[in-house]
This record gives structure tokens, sequence and C-alpha cells, in this order.
């Protein structure tokens, strides 16, 4: 009787193990059953184990390989380029899970536009995410109204959040975190609402509920990333 036992956990354990290591790719049938709303509760739940500690072991390499020939992601994130905000590393996804736009404050313009018209329309994508955080050096630097290049210009697309960050508070702050990061949380809201309006394409999409756009706030101490109402 002790041997059964023995053996039974071992194999619910070790089965266990191997659905945890063996994590499947999402296929072309699975991406053409997901809806919007199953590809934001994947990646809340890939939040939910990177926050806890429990991603899941994924062989890269072999599913690079797995995935030479073709791409069916659910999802595709626009986030910030800060170097602490890796979208699949935060989301807890495989390769060819899910298309990433990096650009400093999550701002939008045609090439970035172009790229989610393809991820979605061409290739399948659910759900766009548009992705700010914490603590954002550029929004900061838009604060600041630094001059620098070509940020100059991009500085002075998150103007309007900064703006409405001023009346909120009733002066501007920008040596206040607090000030910072509602500034970048309105700043993701707008960028939210301009891509629709900047892309016929995508607009139609939403009409038709092939596609959701959803922003999130992502927390540098603890990981979490916090989807906004």
């Amino acid at each position: 009787m002790k041997r059964i036992l023995f053996l039974f956990f071992l194999i619910v354990n070790c089965s266990a193990i191997l659905a945890e290591v063996h994590t499947p790719l999402v296929t072309k049938t699975i991406q053409k059953k997901f809806t919007p709303d199953d590809a934001l509760q994947r990646l809340i739940r890939g939040n939910e184990r990177f926050v806890n500690q429990k991603q899941h072991k994924i062989d890269f390499l072999e599913h690079a390989e797995s995935t030479a020939q073709s791409q069916h992601p659910i999802a595709i994130i626009l986030s910030c380029i800060d170097s602490r905000v890796p979208p699949e590393i935060i989301f807890d996804q495989n390769v060819g899970n899910i298309f990433v736009t990096r650009v400093a404050a999550n701002v939008i313009d045609k090439d970035v536009l172009a790229g989610m018209e393809y991820a979605t329309k061409v290739t399948g994508a659910k759900l766009i995410v548009v992705l700010g955080h914490g603590s954002c050096g550029a929004v900061k630097g838009a604060c600041e109204k630094v001059e620098l290049g070509h940020l100059t210009q991009l500085l002075n697309k998150i103007q309007p959040a900064i703006s409405d960050a001023t009346k909120t508070f009733g002066k501007k702050e920008c040596n206040n975190s607090k000030f910072i990061n509602a500034a970048a949380e309105d700043n993701v809201k707008r960028v939210v609402k301009l891509i629709p309006m900047q892309s016929p394409l995508i607009q139609e999409l939403v009409k038709t509920d092939q596609v959701k756009i959803v922003g999130a706030m992502y927390h540098l101490r603890t990981g979490k990333v916090t989807f906004l109402k």
C-alpha cells in the first residue's frame, strides 16, 4: 500500500513538473480560438507567476526552433524602452507569444501604428497593451522640458499628460514621484485613446470586437502590472 501511494505521489509530482517545463506555445489553432479577453487573462496570469516567482521553466532554444517558420502571437505590447521593464519576462511569455514595440514613454507615431496594424490585421494578435511604468525618465524629462536632439519632439508628445497632472496636483512637481507616476498613467490612457483615432484599421477591429486596447502600469519595486480601467 505504501509503495502504491509513493508511486502515485511520484507520478503527480512528475506530471506537475513536466507541465511547468513543457509550456505549450501559442499555435495558429490556439490563437484563432482566443478572444481579446482570453489574451488579457493569459498576460495577467503570467504576471502573477512572475510576481510570485513561479515562472514557467521554458526551453527557449527549443521554442525558437519551433517558431522559426511561423508565429502566432496573442498580443502586442507597446512599452517604454526602460531596461527594467522587459515585457516577455514580466508577463512570463514564451518565444513567439507576444509582439513587443518599445519606445521612450510608450508614445506612438506612424511607424508604431504600422507595427500594430501588422500584428493585429495580418498576424492575428487579439490584444494591444500600452504599458507605462513608475519613475519613468522620459516623463520626468518632459516635465523638466529637456531638449536633446530627436528626444525633444518625443517629449513634447507627453506634455498633455504633464498639464493634466499639474491641474490635479495644483502645480508642476517634477521631483515628486507621485506627480511623475500620475503623469505616466495619464500618458498611457491618452495613448490608448489615440491608437484607434489615428488608425482606422485598428478602430474597425476594435468596433467588431476582434481586438481590445488596454492600458497598464508596471510597478518597478514589486514587479506587478496593474491594468487600468
